[in-house]
Formats: structure tokens, C-alpha cells, sequence
């Protein structure tokens, strides 16, 4: 069974002043399931999981009204403020519908860095790794050492590193990016995304992505890499079609069903 581990839906009309801009015009529009579904069935995905993109629990609610009408959206990655005093509760009750399967806060957008390694947040963490939620984690590159001292203090958490941490493929950089998810790989709670990587290549060709994907394969290894889209983000920079192709061509054909299918329904316990 293929999953699709990352994608998104939006109305516009609930995003004014948020993210996407109006000069992203390539997604700066509604995008609903039945703008997917052709999609999927030409690339033979059967299902998916539908992750937050906006900071406010109305974002997470109107995901979990999508997933109770849309039979292949196997699971939600919604937002909560994990800084809340009442967090763990909010939590608790938001667990409380069998789709939801984790959180995202966005960190990628919050101005302390060490935001993640903050002890205020364990009482909300405590409450998620109770109830087998995974926390998504939407990264850059200078996170990931707050994020490593996070996992680490956190062993009975699922973590998933989102976009490879967003490499910086369009500078050419490597080496920072690559000590830093070493030490996260060797943290064996966490996973990574194979998604988003052609967004992060900018006007380079698809080829450059290439040793970033085969760098994140190497270092967390078939069972903990996770295929995703990040559509429709990636209008911006390609095709479903092609980006599925590629990275089917950079994971080997005998790690496929886990990196493409298995490994999201084990991680995110979608019972699939």
C-alpha cells in the first residue's frame, strides 16, 4: 500500500494574511481532495496524511471534518500551542478522533531557535507520547541541534523531521547539514521525510537533489524514511508525477513498500 506521509488542503478565504503570498500563484488558490484524488489514483497512492500549515486550532478542526468525509485521508498532523497551560488537555481531546496522529508546531517561523528544547513543553509532550502521537518536526538547518538535545530528552516520543530539515540545495551547502542529521539519525525515535526537496533546489536541476535524498536514506535507513509530497507546495517546483518517479529511483526497489508506505503506516499508526 503506497501513502502519501505529507500533503496539505486550504481555503484561501481562511488564510488572510498568512502563507501563501499572492505572487505564489501556483498555490495561491483553494486546494481541496478532489483536487488530489486525480493524483493519486494515477500514481496508485491510496492513501494519506494531512499536516497543518497555519498556526490555530481552527486549522486542525477543519482537517478532521476533510479526514471524516474523506476515506484516503488515513490520518491528521494538526497544531496545537504546545506552550499552553492547558496543552496536555487540549491534547487529550483532540487525540480523542482516531485520525488524529500527531502535531506540528512551526518552528521554521518562531524566532527562538532553542524553542523545542524549552522544559515548559514536556508537560504536552508527555500527554502526546501517551497516546503514540508523533511530533512533526518543520525545520531548518539551525535547529537541529536544539532539536538532537529535544529527542534526546524525549526517548518515548516518534519524531519526523520534516523536508530533510530543508538542506540549503540551492547554495550547495552539505557539510553543516550533514553532521547535524547524523547526530539525529543516530537517536533512533527519530525519522525523516523524504519530501519537500525539490522546493529547497530553487532553480537547480532535480539532480541536485539527488545526494541530499541519498545522504538521508544512508543516514536514517529504509526503516526510518518516510516518502511524502508536500503537495501542493510542490507545484512550486515540479510535478507529483515526477517527484514520485524520482525518488522511486533513488530508493532501491527492495525498501519501497517500506519507504513509500510502511514505514508512514507504522510511525503515524494509521491501522492500514
Amino acid at each position: 500500500m503506497r501513502i502519501d506521509a505529507h500533503q496539505h488542503f486550504w481555503r484561501i478565504a481562511d488564510r488572510v494574511g498568512q502563507w501563501p503570498p499572492p505572487e505564489l500563484a501556483a498555490i495561491h488558490r483553494d486546494f481541496m481532495p478532489e483536487d488530489m484524488k486525480p493524483l493519486l489514483d494515477e500514481a496508485k497512492i491510496h492513501g494519506t496524511v494531512l499536516v497543518q500549515t497555519v498556526e490555530h486550532e481552527a486549522d486542525t478542526a477543519f482537517m478532521l471534518r476533510l479526514a471524516d468525509k474523506t476515506p484516503f485521508i488515513f490520518g491528521v498532523v494538526g497544531w496545537t500551542d504546545m506552550n499552553a497551560a492547558d496543552a496536555a488537555a487540549n491534547i487529550a481531546d483532540l487525540a480523542k478522533h482516531p485520525k488524529l496522529k500527531g502535531f506540528r508546531p512551526m518552528l521554521q517561523d518562531i524566532a527562538d531557535d532553542r524553542w523545542i528544547d524549552d522544559p515548559r513543553l514536556d508537560a504536552a509532550v508527555a500527554a502526546m507520547a501517551e497516546r503514540h502521537l508523533v511530533f512533526d518536526a518543520l525545520v531548518l538547518p539551525r535547529h537541529l541541534e536544539p532539536l538532537l538535545a529535544f529527542a534526546r530528552r524525549h526517548p518515548d516520543l516518534p519524531i519526523v523531521i520534516d523536508h530533510g530539515a530543508k538542506p540549503p540545495i540551492a547554495e550547495g551547502r552539505f557539510i553543516s547539514w550533514y553532521g547535524r542529521m547524523k547526530a539525529l539519525s543516530e537517536v533512533r525515535n527519530v525519522h525523516c521525510k523524504l519530501s519537500g526537496l525539490l522546493t529547497e533546489a530553487g532553480d537547480q536541476k532535480p539532480q541536485a537533489v539527488r545526494p541530499y535524498a541519498e545522504t538521508i536514506l544512508d543516514l536514517f535507513g529504509p526503516q526510518r524514511v518516510i516518502w511524502g509530497s508536500d503537495w501542493p507546495v510542490l507545484r512550486l517546483a515540479g510535478e507529483y508525477s515526477k517527484w514520485l518517479a524520482q525518488c522511486l529511483d533513488v530508493v532501491p526497489a527492495e525498501h519501497h513498500a517500506a519507504v513509500f508506505g510502511g514505514n508512514a503506516n507504522r510511525v503515524y499508526r494509521l491501522g492500514v
